[in-house]
């Protein structure tokens, strides 16, 4: 695997986990990378860093972004958002990885870019549904915020400093952990 393979997965991680929050918005990142030059996509993918795709994706994360600020439409987002989040990490992992065999390259835009897609979307459902039940959704824009700035910050640093990424993706994943840890039940140990 050369420098360029492992920077190109590292970045499709990273933008994965970044969907994971938001789906539209790593897209549109994305999108705008590649239409400014700024990364290189397979060339079955090109048609993403068009001005209709720029465009078309901007609209979708505007719209993406105002529904997570509505009562009852949050929710509704994340029961549609987690299957949705699983396709759309593993495009952008399929989309960015470079010299890798088709085989290879979908196993792990699956694996890789649709399981932690859909590890962080679970996480971040799960997290609006304690603020609705807890706080009657009153915090649910507070936990919209978080997330959003989430995704611009995950996208922003995926496509520029990807190495980086790969790291934040680590501690994201502790944080789900120690979090599943903590409201997991105790279950009391046979003997």
């Amino acid at each position: 695997m050369t420098t360029e393979t492992i920077i190109s997965v590292f970045l499709g991680v990273g933008l994965a986990a970044s969907v994971g929050f938001r789906v539209f918005l790593p897209l549109f990142a994305l999108s705008l990378a590649t239409y400014f030059g700024k990364w290189d996509l397979n060339e079955s993918w090109l048609w993403i860093g068009s001005s209709t795709a720029v465009i078309t994706l901007g609209i979708a994360t505007l719209v993406e972004i105002v529904a997570y600020y509505i009562p009852v439409v949050d929710n509704a987002l994340d029961t549609i958002a987690i299957p949705l989040a699983t396709i759309a990490g593993t495009a952008v992992m399929v989309s960015t990885v470079a010299d890798l065999s088709p085989v290879i390259t979908w196993a792990l835009a699956i694996i890789a870019g649709g399981g932690t897609a859909a590890a962080v979307k679970s996480s971040t459902s799960a997290t609006r549904l304690g603020s609705t039940v807890s706080t009657a959704g009153f915090a649910n824009p507070l936990v919209s915020t978080i997330e959003t700035a989430t995704s611009i910050v995950m996208s922003i640093v995926s496509i520029f400093l990807p190495i980086v990424a790969i790291i934040l993706v680590a501690f994201i994943f502790y944080m789900i952990y120690k979090l599943y840890k903590k409201i997991r039940p105790n279950r009391p140990k046979s003997s």
